[in-house]
């Protein structure tokens, strides 16, 4: 590749969810002219929620698409140089840091913020897909309370599942379950107060096979795996909890993960095991998930950025 095409940066932030755009604002404002990819979904997870009652500062509820609009709004008033592109490889081997975006694009930066998120794991339906949004969601912390008083679906059987069965068994009339084997991964003292619950259902040996609905969600057709009989449940929510993945694949030959791909902090900081590269949001949180915390590690990473680039004499 030909240096005149090579772009350096002080600072460059990988990914534009509530972590991302949070980085840019703090960074833009401490005058280290950030640049910002917004990466394969512009604006993260939350573009793919509906209302957002559980952020602080909006009274009335918001859309998390639209919130996700102030965020960027913001970061470009304060100063952030915000784009559209992906992050296809990166080479930490040396300083600055090497990072492509689009395949063709060299940008060299002297530290980075990686916030790509997670994605939550699908069904792979059709209906799924279709009533995202309208009664099937990923996140019943988010969008459960919509659900007060009526029937809903979840299907899942690790702790994320059983968590989120019972957060649903508090608001909605009947829970119902519905888990692949005859038995869940979730901890035994998960497992022991959904089977206590007198609201949750659970179906064993179950798969989803249809949601229903036009315009919303109805109901589900579920069959057992022993016996092939399928049942139609009516519902107006369906949840996916069978697990999220994080978006961390480019960054593993440089930087340390878990099993599950979540990049490892350092307790009480955003730094990764690579000096200079920061890692805020959900693609190093797989406990709490929220854009809210996850807003909060973006100022985090772009405090522990102005500090290291202050020591390093870069600005």
């Amino acid at each position: 590749m030909d240096n005149s095409t090579v772009e350096k940066v002080h600072i460059l932030i990988i990914g534009s969810g509530p972590a991302g755009y949070t980085a840019a604002i703090y960074a833009a404002r401490a005058n280290m002219k950030p640049v910002l990819y917004q990466g394969i979904q512009p604006g993260g997870q939350l573009t793919i929620t509906t209302e957002v009652e559980n952020y602080p500062g909006y009274p009335n509820g918001v859309q998390g698409p639209d919130m996700m609009i102030d965020f960027e709004k913001q970061a470009t008033r304060m100063g952030a140089d915000i784009r559209y592109g992906i992050a296809t490889k990166v080479d930490f081997s040396a300083q600055p840091y090497k990072v492509w975006i689009d395949d063709e694009k060299l940008i060299e930066a002297d530290a980075i913020i990686i916030s790509t998120g997670a994605s939550a794991k699908w069904l792979g339906l059709e209906s799924e897909q279709r009533l995202n949004g309208y009664g099937v969601s990923a996140c019943a912390v988010c969008d459960g309370f919509f659900f007060k008083g009526k029937e809903v679906a979840i299907v899942g059987a690790g702790d994320t599942a059983a968590e989120e069965a019972l957060y649903l068994s508090k608001l909605c009339t009947t829970v119902h379950m519905i888990v692949r084997r005859d038995q869940m991964r979730a901890s035994k003292i998960m497992q022991e107060r959904v089977l206590k619950a007198p609201n949750i259902k659970v179906y064993w040996n179950s798969e989803t096979e249809e949601i229903l609905g036009d315009k919303k969600v109805e109901g589900v057709i579920i069959k057992n795996n022993k016996t092939n009989v399928k049942q139609t449940i009516p519902i107006s929510g369906f949840f996916v909890a069978i697990g999220h993945q994080p978006n961390s694949e480019i960054f593993k030959p440089w930087v340390e993960m878990d099993e599950a791909g979540y990049i490892k902090t350092i307790p009480g900081t955003t730094k990764t095991n690579v000096e200079g590269v920061f890692a805020a949001g959900d693609v190093q949180d797989k406990t709490y998930r929220q854009a809210v915390t996850a807003a909060g590690s973006g100022c985090m990473a772009a405090l522990d950025a102005e500090r290291y680039l202050s020591a390093k004499g870069h600005i």
